[in-house]
């Protein structure tokens, strides 16, 4: 196996001075450096996980807060999942996953044993309990989300309150007037969910200019909890948002029952990553969740603010909507 003092005979340097280079601790020339990074390319030189993190005061591991409810999607928090490891692995990160909610405890916990360099959380909440705790930590932080309070941390998702009006005003523009929310389970809003909070702003907001009654429905996304949602919302409707990417298959399901069909009689708007579309009758015209940009922008705030954390100030990044037009949205009858 070949050794960091391999490494060093074949650069023609000490092996202090090839373990500067790889660790960044001290300043090593131009020159040096390329012939260093010449002969670890050549000798295909692979630094020991526990050694670089000796020499580098970190440990090369990002932890990726993900509580996993009864009431999420877990195709969609993967495909976050997903993205976060894909870009960590990039900058030689790996990435400790916790799914259990153990509030400010559990990350008190992971940062005091010092396993990992930063922290990535999801699941925030308008009001969350944790950002005191985050604010307190050693290690640096980025949400993936936007709580009410969010001064001193970075924040990265989409903008859900722009994707709501621009839902509802891509339906506006082919002529409907009455459309209905169909939104996350209830338990979602009770915990005060950042995303859904927001995506109700701003649908109320775009259907009250349109001079309509808001009509916005929590919905469990089984058949049954379906069917209960669209029974509240009655038949007054010519279109619906879908903020549930779950309760899609039977929503399209009922409407068929009841003789509704999409995009004839109504129109459909669906707000999913685009890889966690089920497989379904009709092309859904969806507002897309970025999960894959929103995951590696996280990874690339997190390394920003370890490599620079004087220089690097909190920001915030809400990603554009993107609406795709495909199948579901028809003029209005």
């Amino acid at each position: 196996m070949v050794t960091i003092d391999d490494v060093a005979r074949a650069a023609g340097v000490s092996t202090s001075t090839v373990s500067y280079a790889l660790s960044g601790r001290r300043p090593i020339s131009p020159a040096t450096r390329e012939r260093v990074a010449a002969a670890i390319a050549e000798l295909g030189y692979h630094p020991h996980a526990g050694a670089r993190a000796l020499a580098s005061s970190r440990s090369s591991v990002l932890a990726l807060v993900a509580p996993l409810r009864s009431d999420i999607n877990v195709p969609v928090i993967m495909e976050f999942v997903t993205a976060v490891v894909t870009a960590a692995r990039e900058h030689n990160y790996d990435v400790l996953l916790l799914t259990k909610d153990e509030g400010t405890a559990g990350l008190q916990r992971v940062a005091g044993g010092a396993m990992v360099d930063a922290l990535i959380v999801m699941d925030v909440e308008s009001d969350d309990a944790r950002v005191p705790a985050l604010l307190g930590l050693r290690q640096p932080s980025v949400l993936i989300g936007l709580p009410t309070e969010s001064t001193g941390l970075s924040c990265v998702d989409l903008d859900f309150e722009a994707t709501a009006r621009a839902c509802v005003e891509h339906l506006a523009d082919h002529g409907h007037r009455r459309i209905a929310l169909v939104g996350p389970a209830p338990g979602v809003y009770q915990r005060g969910t950042s995303y859904a909070n927001r995506f109700l702003t701003g649908f109320t907001g775009a259907v009250t200019a349109l001079g309509e009654p808001v009509v916005a429905e929590p919905c469990d996304p089984s058949r049954s909890g379906v069917r209960d949602c669209l029974d509240r919302i009655g038949p007054d409707f010519t279109a619906l948002v879908v903020h549930n990417e779950a309760a899609l298959v039977p929503l399209l399901d009922l409407l068929r029952v009841d003789g509704r069909r999409v995009p004839e009689d109504v129109s459909v708007v669906a707000v999913c990553p685009r890889d966690a579309v089920p497989p379904l009758p009709v092309r859904l015209t969806t507002a897309e969740i970025p999960a894959h940009e929103v995951g590696t922008l996280a990874v690339t705030m997190a390394m920003r603010l370890l490599d620079s954390p004087i220089a690097t100030a909190p920001e915030t990044r809400l990603l554009p909507p993107v609406i795709v037009p495909r199948d579901s949205v028809a003029p209005a009858s």
